[in-house]
């Protein structure tokens, strides 16, 4: 194993740890279950809904999943053991997964995308897979905790499996 999937390793392992934490919003865990939070929010007809495939105790992907509901979006959550086959369908690379799948419109989000690019995402329409946020960036949409934030990009996805950057955040 080389340096870079060793270090991709650690990030990823030390970010699961983070999303082992109980969701700090009060989150359910189940696809039928609307917070309190989630309830009072109001619901962009013009968006299409999402849907979120997680593990059941993933709090950060909680986190994420509010983010997408305070943006206007409607989130159906799925909780899955199996991620290995939903990140196969949606094509994510080796090394660039992170800790929850979902599905909007055509396209696959993989990670803690931001809700500003999902919609420009859909604006724009591009010939694409989806969007990625690899590992668990410190400071992204549901990885806010603890204050720690880093620059992290968001990565275009494309039919062929190959990326670029669609967007920067941070510095």
């Amino acid at each position: 194993m080389n340096v870079i999937c060793k270090m991709t390793a650690v990030v990823l392992a030390l970010g699961l740890a983070a999303c082992a934490k109980t969701p700090a919003t009060g989150a359910a865990n189940d696809a039928t279950s609307v917070t309190p939070t989630s309830a009072a929010l109001a619901v962009d007809t013009s968006l299409p809904p999402i849907v979120a495939f997680k593990s059941p105790t993933c709090g950060c992907c909680e986190l994420w999943v509010e983010h997408m509901r305070a943006a206007g979006f409607q989130v159906e959550v799925k909780d899955t053991q199996d991620m290995g086959a939903i990140k196969a369908e949606a094509g994510v690379p080796v090394g660039q997964g992170s800790c929850h799948t979902a599905k909007v419109g055509k396209y696959f989000l993989e990670g803690h995308v931001p809700a500003a690019d999902v919609k420009r995402l859909l604006a724009e329409g591009p010939d694409a897979r989806g969007l990625i946020v690899p590992g668990m960036v410190p400071g992204s949409p549901g990885m806010e905790q603890g204050g720690v934030t880093k620059p992290y990009d968001v990565l275009l996805l494309a039919k062929d499996g190959s990326t670029t950057v669609y967007s920067h955040h941070g510095d």
